[in-house]
């Protein structure tokens, strides 16, 4: 399998391009700002010829290019339901402040073919089977991207970094969510399971169960209920 990636101009958000080998189709993950020019150059190196751009959520520093990209090739966008009004609208997944900064600057068209994403669904897409994970508390339709490997990939998005895990102060998120979706879906990951996020580094579950304060606090909190 092929993967690689780059920082966005803006914000640092990661784009992620992941195929089955050089010369093959490929699956293009949150093409944020300013990330045509090198994306084209990462394609172009690998021979890869994109059939699908995966969200892993709505925010607009991951969807920002998903027109252009889907749009020149006519491919579709995948997102959960959850998020899908911020591609039509990205002010709905931001702070006022935010709103403010962006103010129309900013020229945003959706893409014209977007495919619904599912919990617990596989895609089987490029040759690789891709399994979607709901997991909210960054956004209601925040998902993980999980495919097999010799090592299991994991693209966490704006849910889990190397030492950290998403805001939950924006519009849509919710704290309680979010340690659920932590302790439900981050957590069962196996150690070796290699983390690619939206963000930063990439980092490894093994590592973020032993030293990420989020995920050690969830291990440490006894389980109530049944």
């Amino acid at each position: 399998m092929l993967v690689t990636g780059f920082p966005a101009e803006a914000f640092g958000t990661n784009c992620y391009v992941v195929a089955a080998g050089p010369g093959e189709q490929c699956l293009i993950v949150d093409p944020g700002i300013g990330v045509l020019d090198q994306l084209d150059e990462v394609l172009a190196e690998h021979r890869l010829h994109p059939a699908a751009v995966l969200l892993t959520h709505g925010h607009l520093d991951h969807t920002f290019s998903v027109a252009p990209v889907c749009g020149a090739r006519g491919i579709p966008a995948y997102v959960h339901p959850a998020d899908r009004e911020m591609l039509a609208d990205p002010s709905k997944g931001l702070s006022a402040d935010l709103s403010s900064l962006f103010g129309g600057r900013l020229q945003y068209t959706e893409p014209s073919d977007v495919a619904e994403l599912t919990d617990g669904a596989v895609l089987n897409l490029v040759g690789l089977e891709v399994t979607v994970d709901h997991a909210p508390g960054h956004t209601g339709g925040s998902v993980l991207f999980r495919l097999p490997d010799e090592s299991p990939l994991c693209l966490s998005g704006d849910v889990l970094f190397a030492g950290s895990i998403g805001r939950t102060d924006l519009p849509g998120g919710n704290t309680a969510t979010m340690m659920t979706s932590l302790r439900e879906k981050i957590l069962p990951l196996a150690d070796e399971t290699v983390v690619l996020p939206g963000h930063g580094p990439a980092t490894t579950i093994g590592r973020e169960r032993a030293t990420n304060p989020y995920l050690r606090e969830l291990i440490a909190a006894p389980r109530r209920g049944l």
